[in-house]
């Protein structure tokens, strides 16, 4: 009963000061002097000195100037730090060395700031002139000590398999207070869903069970209300696949599965696949509907002189030995002539042009021929003709009586021309008696023309 009895009064006594601290606060507002404090939160380091500043203002006479700093910790009454009246300091003898105050300013040093040190600080400044004003503002204070750059580490350190295994990653650090633990994955935030999870203090995050999506460059982000700190990036093993196997080469033509491929030509296959481990490759041919592995690696090279069949079926297999899962791809090569092919039809484009031109060519010479064939094949045979027959012939034909008797003069008639001593041609003419020393060598033997009609109607006449 006497413990009651005494805190009974004290914490009347302490109900009434902050009473009249929430007054004078009123009063002072409103009568025009002004506390005021950049951050009612300050944030400081065990060990370092911090600085509380404070700023007030009024616009009355003052003959005195009192200022008070108060320390109160969480249920506890408030403690007497230090004060000043005008420029005079009056500290407490328990923290003298400890609080600093340079009047009329009324800030506060704290130096060393300990962890003891961590509450709340009051300023009460009075302003004595025609009257009383006061007014005050509280700063809470918060130690802590600088974050340490954390360690991650994760289990098992061998790595685990897709779909099977989980991976435990732990955010460890050697010093610092008030931590709060974020992970990161490839400098973003690790998104929380069904197959991720963490611990109470976010400094544990569990993936189970692991894919290839969880690949990926991870940290650990810790920080408090004085520093920050990052860790090492680390990339826990994950074993996947294969996945998208496909094969590729650098020759033919591909379209799907099917390779069209030059007679003599040589073309490499590539097979790939996306895999950790990197996969164990086996090329498989089949013919004669078997199969038969033909080589092992990821490139396989056919020569198409040497493949028997015009079409072969090839599968490339790929296996992950530690995943132990499997995956093929199934192809098919077509041998052909593609560059005769081409030739062919190049000459096919050509053909008509060519067609015309030899057309024309033939049109061209057979009119020559038919031409030269009539101007000199008629001439040549009447030629030797004439030079079998006797030179009387041609005086017999020069010699005649015109139109004695009519009937007498259907027959065949030859006209010839003879030479000059000049040498220029001339008509004959029925008095030519000049004529019969010509001999037959002076014959020119050009013929124009032969004329042989013989009447149909000289039975009726007579």
């Amino acid at each position: 009963m006497g413990q009651d009895a005494f805190m009974e009064p004290l914490s009347s006594m302490v109900g009434i000061f902050l009473c009249k601290i929430y007054f004078l606060l009123i009063a002072g507002v409103c009568s025009g002097l002004k506390v005021t404090v950049p951050s009612h939160t300050v944030h400081g380091i065990r060990g370092q000195a911090l600085y509380l500043p404070v700023h007030y203002g009024f616009h009355t006479p003052a003959s005195d100037i009192q200022i008070i700093w108060l320390f109160e910790r969480s249920h506890t009454m408030p403690k007497y730090l230090l004060g000043s009246v005008n420029e005079s300091v009056v500290p407490d003898l328990e923290y003298q060395h400890k609080f600093t105050m340079m009047p009329p300013n009324a800030s506060l040093l704290i130096n060393p700031l300990q962890f003891s040190d961590e509450g709340n600080y009051i300023v009460k400044v009075n302003i004595q002139g025609n009257g009383t004003l006061s007014s005050s503002q509280k700063i809470q204070v918060t130690v802590d000590d600088p974050v340490m750059k954390p360690v991650v580490q994760f289990h098992p350190a061998s790595g685990a398999v897709e779909y099977v295994g989980n991976i435990t990653l732990t955010c460890q650090v050697a010093g610092g207070t008030r931590l709060v633990y974020q992970w990161l994955k490839n400098g973003k935030p690790v998104c929380i869903n069904s197959s991720h999870s963490l611990s109470p203090q976010n400094n544990t995050l569990w993936i189970a069970p692991v894919t290839k999506d969880d690949i990926g460059n991870y940290s650990c982000l810790v920080s408090n209300p004085v520093s920050e700190m990052e860790s090492d990036i680390i990339m826990p093993t994950i074993y996947y696949g294969p996945y998208g196997l496909q094969v590729n080469s650098d020759k033919g033509l591909k379209v799907g599965e099917v390779f069209t491929v030059d007679l003599g030509e040589a073309i490499l296959f590539d097979c790939s696949a996306d895999s950790y481990p990197p996969n164990t490759y086996s090329w498989i041919r089949r013919s004669d509907n078997t199969t038969y592995v033909i080589k092992h690696g990821p490139r396989l090279e056919v020569a198409s002189e040497k493949v028997a069949q015009k079409t072969t079926d090839y599968m490339c297999c790929a296996y992950n030995n530690i995943t132990g899962r499997r995956d093929e791809t199934r192809f098919t090569v077509i041998v052909t002539s593609v560059g005769l092919e081409k030739l062919a039809q190049k000459g096919k484009s050509l053909s008509p042009l060519a067609s015309i031109t030899g057309i024309s060519l033939f049109l061209i010479i057979s009119m020559s021929l038919i031409f030269l064939w009539k101007k000199y094949q008629p001439c040549k045979v009447i030629r030797k003709k004439l030079k079998g027959r006797p030179e009387s012939v041609y005086r017999k034909a020069q010699t005649f009586s015109g139109h004695e008797d009519a009937l007498g003069d259907f027959g065949i008639y030859e006209f010839v021309t003879f030479p000059d001593a000049s040498g220029v041609p001339r008509m004959p003419s029925r008095s030519a008696p000049a004529l019969d020393g010509v001999t037959g060598q002076d014959f020119l033997g050009t013929i124009y023309e032969v004329i042989h009609h013989i009447p149909a109607q000289q039975d009726n006449l007579e």
